[in-house]
């Protein structure tokens, strides 16, 4: 029976080529896709997920871990994962990991039990070590987070640049007492950090102080923009502006900020992350980050789906575009 490599030999093109053809991948030129399509056609050959799950091959299941559902960001993610997902022939399994290391690995060991073909991680919990030792038993690719390693497929955006673009954007309009809040923690390692890193190059850039008493961390919910709103009320020196991990924290400020009687932005400017629909639906409109969710599962179910298909596939990193999108907030 006729095989990926047998089509890549008769068609005189590379494996890759193949998987990327018969994953109906767009930047294939139409004569390789034609050379392509004429071997399978000698060889009889035909992809079908379906067949190689009959024959236990695969179960054309891929695993997807996220922190929360609930989370807006990951809740788009994974509707696009999905459908991709589908339009592939390849149904998706959601793990919701709570940040907890223990569920985890639990989701992880579906790949050894052969319950998954791959996993998507859209956020991690352990050690890199720790979780490299499941790559034998099937592809781990890594959405929305970066790990300084050379096994997995990394699809990702540039968080640093993204808080920077962000802060910066708030010392243009004149604020230098800018408050920061963080969905992970305010140190170097761990997560947040990318975003960190961003936050600090603006503001050295701008000779502008952090303030220890402006910084907030693990917040990730309208509720808890709505505490870090009153809290910053409670304070004698304010801060003037505030850029947020999200747009449902910022939303939450802009939300008790109007309780409050404050204006936004005159009394305080915000800026949020991601660009959900949200960010259109507060008054004022939230000036924010856009993260390209669409082509980040998109893009991740095709580099799975080329790593399922072609296991010895060489290891790419991919990072997708990200802008400022100012609105009425700021």
């Amino acid at each position: 029976m006729a095989n990926i490599s047998d089509v890549a030999k008769l068609s005189g093109l590379s494996k890759t080529t193949v998987s990327r053809v018969i994953n109906n991948h767009p930047y294939v030129s139409d004569k390789k896709r034609e050379l392509v399509q004429q071997a399978m056609k000698e060889l009889g050959y035909t992809p079908n997920p379906s067949a190689r799950r009959l024959r236990g091959q695969l179960t054309t299941t891929i695993g997807v871990i996220v922190p929360r559902i609930i989370n807006p960001f990951f809740s788009y993610l994974v509707n696009a994962i999905e459908q991709a997902a589908f339009k592939k022939g390849y149904q998706v399994l959601i793990f919701q990991s709570y940040e907890d290391k223990e569920k985890e690995l639990a989701f992880l060991n579906l790949l050894k039990t052969k319950q998954v073909d791959g996993v998507i991680m859209t956020s991690i919990e352990n050690e890199w070590k720790i979780i490299e030792s499941y790559h034998q038993y099937g592809p781990i690719l890594l959405c929305n987070d970066y790990v300084n390693q050379s096994i997995a497929p990394m699809i990702r955006l540039d968080q640093t640049k993204g808080a920077y673009l962000g802060v910066k954007h708030l010392i243009e309009r004149g604020h230098t007492k800018i408050a920061y809040c963080t969905g992970g923690l305010f140190d170097e390692e761990g997560k947040g950090k990318d975003r960190n890193l961003g936050f600090h190059r603006a503001i050295s850039e701008a000779n502008v102080n952090a303030n220890p008493n402006w910084i907030f961390i693990n917040k990730h919910t309208i509720e808890d923009g709505k505490q870090v709103m009153r809290d910053i009320i409670e304070m004698e020196n304010r801060p003037t502006a505030i850029f947020t991990g999200s747009d449902e924290v910022a939303s939450g400020i802009i939300i008790a900020a109007k309780e409050a009687g404050l204006t936004v932005p005159t009394d305080l400017a915000v800026i949020g992350f991601d660009d959900q629909p949200i960010a259109e639906i507060v008054d004022p409109k939230l000036t924010t980050i856009r993260q390209p969710v669409d082509q980040m599962g998109e893009k991740s179910i095709e580099v799975m789906i080329e790593m399922l298909d072609q296991p010895e596939l060489e290891i790419n990193n991919y990072e997708l575009p990200i802008e400022l999108i100012v609105r009425q907030s700021t």
